[in-house]
C-alpha cells in the first residue's frame, strides 16, 4: 500500500457560505453545528489560510459534547415554570449565584457546580483536594497505617460508555471500566475498587421484538457484562457492586456506568503547572485506528444506521497494558517525577496531550503505532486505549524512561511545552495543526437556549413492580410480583461474573449471610497500603430510581442523593466527610425548550439536596445523547456517594438470628414527598449511634422495592423468617420509603432510648421510630395471618433472570457454612512462627498477571521476604535481561510464587505456555537446580 505522507488542506474553506459549510458537516460526519463551523471559518480567515482536515477534525473532537460539555455550557436565556416548587428552587439558585458574585451566564454546568462553590465558601468541604488536574474527584484522607496516621488522597470517578456499548457491547463496556480506571490512575493513585450501574430494556423479550437497527437487549446486556467483567478480571480489580436497572426507555440507548475508587499516599502526588522546556512523554499502548470518532460519535443521537456505521468508533481495551501503568504509577520514584498527567481517552493525542499546557509542540511521527499506514489526522485523534501523557522536567526524562522500561512499558518523548499559547502538531516535517489556545478554549460558537419546564406528574409512591398490578390483589401475590420484578429480582448471576475479592481488601462481600444472598448496599474496601496493614476503609454507594425521575425530575434527583447517602449510613458509616459525584444521562435536547426542562429540573433537585445536607458533588459526567429516532432514555441522574470508615464500624444487611425486634427509623416527609432535612440528619445520627454501640445487628435502607423488598433481602442471607407487626398498613410495605432505615436490634436495645442518649431532641416529633416486626425461625414471611414460604419467594427471585445471567447453583442447594471467630470477631488466622531467617520468595510478574501485589502481601504475612520481578518482553534484549536477572535472584531464593492473572493475552493455555517457555530456558533450568539444592 502507499504510505501516506501528507494531509489534505481544505481548499476554499474560508470562502464557503453557511449552506456550503452545513453540507460539509454532513459529508464529513462532523458533530459540530452550523454556528460552530462558521465560527471556524471566521477564525481561519483571521489566520489568512484554510485549515487542514486534521485541524477541522481535531476541533470537532475538542468541542464535542463528550469532551467539552457543550450542552451543559449552553447559556440559558430564560426559563418558564408551571410548578411553584421548581420555580422556588430556581430562584434559590439565582440567590446563591448573587451571593457568590457569579456573573457568567446561567447554564446547566453552573447549576451542577454552584452548590460546591457555596459549600466550599461556607467551610463545609475542608477535605476537598483541588488542583488544575480534573481527571478524578480527589479528597484528603487520614489513613491508619500500622497504627500511625498518614496523609493520603482518595480519588473516585464515574465513567459512561453508553454510545460504544450500544454499538459493540463487549468492547464498549470493557473500555468503560478501562477508561474509568485511567482517570484516577492519571492522578498517580492505585485503583482498587469498582462498581457497575447499568440501564437496559427488558432482556427477556424475544429477539423477534428487537427494534430494527438495534441489537437485541439480551445481546446488549450479556455482551456488556462479559466485556466489563473480562477487563476488570484481567487487570485485577475488585468489583464490589453490580446492579442493573430495567426501563423501557433504555431501549433508546443503553446506560453503561463504571465507577471506581482509588488512593495514594499524598507525598507521592506532585502537581505543578508545566513550564516551557518541560517534555511530554507518551507511555503505554500504541496507536491504531480503533476509537477514531468516538468522542464525536458519543455526542450524537442514534438512528437505524448507527449500529452498522459506528463500529470503528469503539476502542479496543488492553487490560494487561494498563496493569503495567498501575505498577509504574504506584512506584513513588516514578510518580514523583510527574508534574502533570492526562490519560488517553476521548480525543486521543489532540485532547490528552493538548490539555496539558497552553503552549505545546507535538511530534506525531514519534507516536508509537500498532501498524504502518496511519496518517497525521488518525494519529492526532485516535482514541486507542491504555496510554498516558505525562509532563516531566527535561532533566528527569531519562530517568522516567528508564523506570517505564523497568515495568515493561513503551515510553517515548512526543512533545515539548512552549511559551507561545498555541497547539502545534508536526507530521513528516510539516505543521498540520497550528491553532491558538484561546480559539480552542472558546469551545465553539456561543450557544443559547430558552427552557420550558412542565408540571410534574402526580406522585404515586407505589413501588414500580406493582404499577400495573390489578387492584385488590392480596399480600401473597404482591410479594411474588415484587421479588420476581426485573428491578427487584436477584442480580447474583450477573454479579458473580465479576471478581469481588482480588486485592484481599474487600470488607463486605457483594452478597451477605451464610448463604451469601443478601445484596450489599455499599462497596466497602480497605485502603490499599500494599505491604502494611490498615483498618481504614472506603465506602461507596449509588442512588437513582428511573420511575420516580420520569414523573418528577426534581424529586427523582433529590431522592437519588438521599438514597446514595442513606446506603452509606446503613453500612455503618458516619454522616461526615461525604462527597458525591453525579452521572447525568438525558435525551438529545436539540433546540426543544421542553426537552431541556428535564435536565434543568433534575439538576435543581440535586442542587437543593446538596445544600440541604451540606454535601457536594465534586465531579460528574453528562451524557446528553440518549435518543434513537423518536425513543428517549428516561431522565437519569445517578448519585454516587463516597466516604471513609473503619472496618469495625461496618454493618451488613442480613438478619442475624430469630427473635430480634426490627424497627423502622424514618424521617418526617414534607408535602412534596421529600424527607425533612433536620429529620433526615437525625435519622443518620441515630442509625450511626446504634451501629457504633453494636446495637444494630443488621441495617438496610429501602430502595426501589420499598420496605417489603428490604425485609425479604435481609431475610434470605441466613434463611431467617420475619413476622410483620399486624398493626401495619399493608400498602405501606409496598411503597417507596427513601431515607428510612430498617434495623435489626440486638437483645435489650431500645432505639427510642438511644435517640435520647445521642442528643436528638424530642425524637418522637422529629423522627419516626416504629416496630416493623420480629425475626423468626420459621423460614416464612408473615403478615396479618398470611404466611409466605421464604424458599418459594427465593425461587421466584433467583429464577427471574436465570436464562440471561445463569448462576447454575440453585439457591436451595447452597450449603450452610460455619465459621469460627475470635472474641474480637476476626477470623481465626495466624502467621507461622519462624525460628530461622525469613525465606526469600521470588514473584515473577509476567505480562498479564495481576496478583503480584496480593501475592507479595500474602507471602509477607506468612513470614516470608517477597520480591516482585517484572518479566519484560518488549524486545528480545529485554527478555534476555529478564531471564538473567531472574536466574541470578533464584540463587538466593527459597521459593517461586507465580501470581494469578491472564498471561500470554489469555489465549487458551496461554499462561502455561508463557511460564514454561520462560522456565525451560537454560538459565531458568540452572536456576531451578539452584533452588532445589
Amino acid at each position: 500500500y502507499d504510505k501516506p505522507s501528507t494531509v489534505a488542506i481544505l481548499e476554499g474553506f474560508t470562502d464557503k457560505s453557511r449552506a456550503e459549510l452545513e453540507q460539509m458537516i454532513s459529508e464529513l460526519g462532523l458533530a459540530m453545528d452550523s454556528d460552530d463551523i462558521v465560527f471556524c471559518r471566521e477564525y481561519f480567515l483571521s489566520e489568512h489560510r484554510d485549515p487542514t482536515i486534521t485541524e477541522l477534525r481535531m476541533i470537532d473532537t475538542y468541542w464535542s459534547d463528550h469532551c467539552r460539555h457543550t450542552t451543559f455550557t449552553t447559556a440559558i436565556d430564560n426559563v418558564s415554570f408551571e410548578d411553584e416548587n421548581l420555580k422556588r428552587a430556581y430562584d434559590h439558585y439565582l440567590e446563591v449565584r448573587k451571593e457568590l458574585g457569579v456573573t457568567k451566564p446561567v447554564c446547566l454546568m453552573d447549576i451542577a457546580t454552584l452548590s460546591v462553590k457555596y459549600l466550599k465558601k461556607a467551610g463545609l468541604l475542608d477535605k476537598l483536594d483541588e488542583s488544575e488536574e480534573i481527571n478524578a474527584c480527589t479528597v484528603k484522607l487520614d489513613v491508619d497505617v500500622d497504627g500511625k496516621t498518614e496523609p493520603w488522597l482518595l480519588l473516585f470517578k464515574n465513567e459512561t460508555h453508553n454510545h460504544p456499548t450500544e454499538i459493540e457491547p463487549f468492547g464498549g463496556a470493557a473500555t468503560c471500566i478501562g477508561g474509568a480506571i485511567r482517570d484516577p490512575l492519571s492522578g498517580r493513585s492505585y485503583v482498587y475498587g469498582a462498581m457497575r450501574v447499568t440501564g437496559a430494556a427488558d432482556p427477556l423479550k424475544p429477539i423477534s421484538e428487537t427494534i430494527p437497527g438495534k441489537l437485541s437487549q439480551r445481546k446488549l446486556v450479556t455482551g456488556a457484562a462479559a466485556g466489563y467483567s473480562s477487563y476488570g478480571n484481567q487487570i485485577g480489580l475488585a468489583t464490589g457492586i453490580v446492579d442493573e436497572l430495567y426501563h423501557p426507555g433504555y431501549a433508546a440507548k443503553r446506560m453503561e456506568i463504571g465507577a471506581v475508587i482509588a488512593a495514594a499516599p499524598a507525598e507521592n502526588v506532585r502537581r505543578e503547572r508545566p513550564t516551557p522546556g518541560d517534555v511530554v512523554i507518551l507511555l503505554g499502548g500504541s496507536t491504531g485506528r480503533d476509537g477514531i470518532g468516538g468522542a464525536t460519535g458519543s455526542s450524537k443521537a442514534h438512528n437505524t444506521d448507527s449500529v452498522k456505521t459506528c463500529g470503528a468508533e469503539v476502542q479496543k481495551g488492553n487490560a494487561p497494558e494498563e496493569r503495567k501503568l498501575q505498577r509504574l504509577f504506584r512506584n513513588p520514584a516514578a510518580s514523583r517525577l510527574i508534574k502533570r498527567c492526562n490519560d488517553f481517552g476521548a480525543g486521543g493525542v489532540s485532547v490528552a496531550i493538548g490539555e496539558l499546557a497552553d503552549g505545546l509542540e507535538i511530534d506525531l511521527n514519534a507516536v508509537p503505532k500498532k501498524y504502518e499506514g496511519l496518517d497525521g489526522t488518525e494519529l492526532a485523534i485516535s482514541e486507542s486505549q491504555e496510554r498516558m501523557a505525562v509532563v516531566v522536567e527535561a532533566g528527569d526524562e531519562a530517568e522516567f524512561l528508564r523506570l517505564a522500561a523497568s515495568e515493561n512499558l513503551q515510553a517515548v518523548r512526543v512533545a515539548e511545552v512552549k511559551e507561545k499559547a498555541r497547539l502545534v502538531m508536526n507530521w513528516n516535517g510539516k505543521k498540520i495543526v497550528d491553532i491558538s489556545r484561546d480559539f480552542l478554549n472558546s469551545n465553539g460558537a456561543a450557544k443559547h437556549i430558552t427552557i420550558e419546564t412542565g408540571k410534574p406528574d402526580a406522585a404515586d409512591d407505589t413501588v414500580s413492580a406493582l404499577a400495573d398490578a390489578p387492584s385488590g390483589i392480596g399480600f401473597e401475590e404482591k410479594y411474588e410480583r415484587l421479588v420476581s420484578d426485573l428491578n427487584s429480582c436477584s442480580m447474583r448471576g450477573l454479579s458473580e461474573r465479576f471478581d469481588s475479592t482480588i486485592g484481599a481488601g474487600t470488607v463486605i462481600m457483594p452478597f451477605g449471610g451464610a448463604r451469601q444472598l443478601t445484596p450489599s448496599q455499599a462497596m466497602v474496601q480497605k485502603i490499599p497500603v500494599e505491604k502494611k496493614h490498615t483498618d481504614t476503609c472506603s465506602v461507596m454507594s449509588w442512588g437513582y430510581n428511573p420511575f420516580i425521575t420520569e414523573k418528577n425530575c426534581f424529586r427523582g434527583a433529590y431522592l437519588a442523593v438521599v438514597e446514595s447517602v442513606s446506603k452509606l449510613i446503613a453500612s455503618g458509616a458516619e454522616f461526615k466527610d461525604v462527597y458525591l459525584t453525579f452521572q447525568e444521562y438525558f435525551a438529545k435536547p436539540g433546540h426543544d425548550p421542553k426537552r431541556w426542562g428535564q435536565p434543568l429540573s433534575a439538576l435543581l433537585g440535586a442542587f437543593e439536596a446538596q445544600l440541604a445536607l451540606g454535601i457536594g458533588a465534586i465531579g460528574g459526567k453528562d451524557s446528553m445523547s440518549g435518543s434513537f429516532e423518536k425513543l428517549d432514555v428516561p431522565p437519569t441522574l445517578v448519585s454516587f456517594a463516597v466516604t471513609d470508615a473503619h472496618t469495625d464500624e461496618i454493618v451488613s444487611g442480613d438478619f442475624k438470628a430469630a427473635g430480634h425486634t426490627v424497627v423502622r427509623i424514618a424521617p418526617i416527609y414534607n408535602e412534596n414527598g421529600l424527607p425533612g432535612t433536620d429529620s433526615l440528619r437525625n435519622c443518620f445520627k441515630l442509625v450511626r449511634s446504634l451501629a457504633v454501640a453494636k446495637k444494630a445487628l443488621a441495617c438496610y435502607t429501602p430502595g426501589i422495592g420499598g420496605i417489603a423488598e428490604a425485609i425479604f433481602k435481609m431475610a434470605i442471607g441466613n434463611g431467617i423468617g420475619f413476622d410483620f407487626d399486624g398493626k401495619l398498613a399493608e400498602d405501606k410495605l409496598f411503597r417507596y420509603d427513601y431515607g428510612s432505615f430498617i434495623i435489626e436490634l440486638a437483645d435489650g436495645a431500645d432505639a427510642a432510648a438511644c435517640a435520647h442518649e445521642c442528643g436528638i431532641g424530642e425524637p418522637e416529633k422529629s423522627i419516626c421510630i416504629e416496630k416493623l416486626g420480629t425475626t423468626a425461625g420459621s423460614g416464612r414471611i408473615s403478615f396479618a395471618g398470611k404466611s409466605l414460604d421464604l424458599d418459594r419467594l427465593l425461587s421466584l427471585y433467583e429464577d427471574k433472570l436465570e436464562s440471561v445471567y445463569s448462576c447454575n447453583i440453585p439457591a436451595k442447594e447452597q450449603p450452610m457454612q460455619t465459621f469460627s471467630y475470635k472474641s474480637d470477631g476476626q477470623a481465626l488466622t495466624a502467621a507461622p512462627a519462624f525460628k530461622c531467617a525469613r525465606p526469600k520468595v521470588l514473584i515473577p510478574a509476567f505480562p498479564g498477571t495481576n496478583c503480584e501485589f496480593d501475592s507479595a502481601k500474602a507471602a509477607a504475612d506468612a513470614g516470608c521476604d517477597p520480591e516482585i520481578i517484572v518479566i519484560r518482553n518488549l524486545t528480545g534484549e529485554m527478555i534476555a535481561e529478564s531471564i538473567e536477572e531472574f536466574s541470578q535472584k533464584l540463587k538466593t531464593a527459597q521459593m517461586i510464587f507465580i501470581p494469578g492473572g491472564f498471561s500470554g493475552g489469555d489465549e487458551p493455555d496461554g499462561s502455561g505456555k508463557c511460564f514454561t517457555a520462560f522456565f525451560r530456558n537454560e538459565a531458568g533450568k540452572q536456576g531451578e537446580t539452584d533452588l532445589l539444592e
